[in-house]
């Protein structure tokens, strides 16, 4: 009996983690890739349920090693079939433009875009030739909407946007169905041990000093508020398991959409107006 396969990249933590025990859970079998390999253990404190955790197959994937790449590919190669993949992995780099350098920009890039690519040009072909299969892309909120003191991060889930964008035009003729999933604000530990903050944006001397500060007491403020990353888990769980995507954008969390509705509502120097008053740095 042939069964359902899903690839997911980051699976060792955050969302990654969550959809591969979800979509286990729902019959799966789950290729779950992560870069440490020590991780893998974590499952196992996620369920007791000897099902579920037969359904999970740690692999090791570094998204930007090429040498890992091509023994992901062989993989692939040897399975029967793929009927999804979650690109997941990925990381945050914060900081301002002045600021960050442009080797933490390009790390930011090969993680969060040229590793989805890398990824998805190695699953596309299967797909492409067994006829059907479902890429979900994790984007973000800020993949829509661009926040101060973050734009390594912002840049790098635009691009990913657009990229999706044009991948689900390329490949719908073939069978095969693309979605960009936008999170807004989650318990994950994206923006703790996930997030790599230019050091000179933090310096006593620096211009953008008081402006991280303000940045990071919001942050600080509104983790508060922010949703319970299961949520996102059973979005891709259901996409997964969804005949097809009717959309492209599946945006979820607290005020999220409001938010995009105001963006794209409001004039932008009333916009502006609002991100920097919110932050206390209207001048």
């Amino acid at each position: 009996m042939m069964y359902k396969t899903a690839i997911i990249t980051g699976a060792s933590s955050g969302f990654g983690l969550l959809t591969t025990v979800e979509l286990a859970r729902r019959g799966f079998h789950v290729l779950a890739t992560m870069r440490n390999m020590q991780k893998s253990q974590t499952f196992q404190t996620m369920t007791e349920d000897s099902k579920i955790l037969n359904r999970i197959h740690a692999f090791p994937l570094d998204v930007t090693n090429q040498d890992s790449i091509q023994t992901f590919q062989h993989k692939v190669e040897q399975l029967e079939q793929v009927d999804v993949l979650v690109n997941n992995a990925g990381f945050a780099v914060g900081g301002f433009a002045e600021d960050v350098s442009l080797d933490a920009y390009r790390r930011q890039f090969e993680a969060n875009v040229f590793g989805v690519m890398a990824v998805t040009q190695v699953v596309l072909p299967k797909m492409r030739q067994q006829g059907f299969g479902k890429v979900i892309n994790v984007s973000s909120i800020s993949g829509k909407i661009a926040f101060p003191g973050l734009s390594p991060y912002v840049a790098s889930k635009h691009a990913l946007e657009g990229y999706t964008e044009s991948l689900r035009l390329e490949v719908k003729p073939f069978g095969v169905q693309v979605a960009l999933v936008e999170p807004g604000s989650y318990k994950t530990n994206i923006w703790s041990t996930g997030m790599e903050v230019a050091e000179d944006s933090m310096k006593d001397d620096s211009a953008y000093q008081g402006y991280m500060e303000a940045i990071y007491s919001q942050l600080e403020t509104g983790k508060q508020k922010h949703g319970d990353a299961k949520e996102v888990a059973y979005l891709i769980a259901d996409l997964s398991d969804r005949k097809h995507f009717r959309k492209l954008h599946y945006p979820i969390g607290k005020g999220v959409k409001v938010l995009l509705w105001i963006k794209q509502t409001l004039p932008w120097n009333r916009w502006e107006q609002l991100v920097l008053s919110k932050l206390g740095m209207k001048k």
